[in-house]
C-alpha cells in the first residue's frame, strides 16, 4: 500500500486549515467525483492570479541562487513555488545543510511559509531523476484524462518516486489528485502540500455561464 501524506498550509485565503496525517490508500477505494463537469475554459487556467504567478516564478529564481550561494553545487535540491509556498525537496550532505537551505530560501521576497522535505543523503542518480521525469508526466496525464479533474489546477513535483502535489485546491479534488496520483506505477508515496478552498469560493472564481445562442427564425 502507498502512503499519502497530507501537509496543508496555514494561510490567508478562506478557510485553508492546517493538517499533518497520513492515510493508507487501499486499492479497492472508491473515487471521489468532484460533482457536475464544468467549463472547459476554467480547467485551462490557473487559480492564481497573474502578480502571484510571476511572483512565483521570481522566488523559484531567487531561491535557486540562494541554494547554490548556502550549499555550492555539491547538493541536489529543487524549490517549488506555488501560491508563495515553497516545496523545497532533493538531498543535502547533512543536517545542517538541510536547515540552512530552508533558513535562506525563507528570507527571499514574497515567500509566506517553506515546507523542507529535503532528505540528508547522496545526491540521486540521472537515472533517478529520468525516471521521475516520466513519473510526472503519466501523473499529469492522468489528471488530464480525468474528466472530472481540473488538470492545471495542480502542481507536480517527484523525488526518488515520492509525489508532492501542491496547487489551491478544495478538499475533495485533494483527495481525488493522491488518488489517482498513488494508481501511477513507480509511485511509492504521495504527499499533499495543498493550500485548501471551499466549494464555494471554487465556484466563486468559475466564469460565468455563455448565454444561450438565439434560435435561428424560421422563414
Amino acid at each position: 500500500m502507498k502512503k499519502i501524506n497530507t501537509l496543508q498550509n496555514l494561510g490567508r485565503f478562506g478557510r485553508w486549515t492546517a493538517l499533518a496525517l497520513a492515510l493508507n490508500l487501499t486499492a479497492g477505494c472508491a473515487p471521489l467525483v468532484l460533482g457536475s463537469a464544468i467549463g472547459g475554459a476554467f480547467m485551462a487556467s490557473d487559480r492564481r492570479t497573474s502578480g502571484t504567478q510571476l511572483e512565483d516564478q521570481g522566488i523559484e529564481i531567487k531561491a535557486s541562487s540562494r541554494i547554490r550561494e548556502t550549499v555550492g553545487e555539491s547538493s541536489h535540491v529543487n524549490a517549488t513555488s506555488y501560491n508563495r509556498l515553497v516545496l523545497l525537496t532533493g538531498e543535502v550532505a547533512s543536517e545542517a545543510d538541510r536547515t540552512a537551505v530552508e533558513q535562506a530560501v525563507a528570507r527571499v521576497e514574497n515567500v509566506q511559509s517553506v515546507v523542507n522535505e529535503l532528505a540528508v543523503m547522496g545526491a540521486s542518480s540521472l537515472g533517478s531523476r529520468s525516471s521521475d521525469m516520466l513519473i510526472k508526466g503519466k501523473i499529469k496525464a492522468s489528471f488530464v484524462d480525468a474528466r472530472d479533474m481540473f488538470s492545471n489546477a495542480f502542481k507536480i513535483v517527484v523525488e526518488r518516486g515520492d509525489v508532492y502535489l501542491m496547487g489551491l485546491v478544495t478538499e475533495r479534488e485533494a483527495n481525488r489528485a493522491a488518488e489517482l496520483a498513488s494508481g501511477v506505477s513507480g509511485v511509492t508515496k504521495v504527499v499533499k502540500v495543498f493550500q485548501l478552498m471551499t466549494e464555494d469560493e471554487l465556484a466563486r472564481k468559475l466564469p460565468p455561464p455563455r448565454p444561450a445562442s438565439p434560435a435561428a427564425s424560421n422563414p
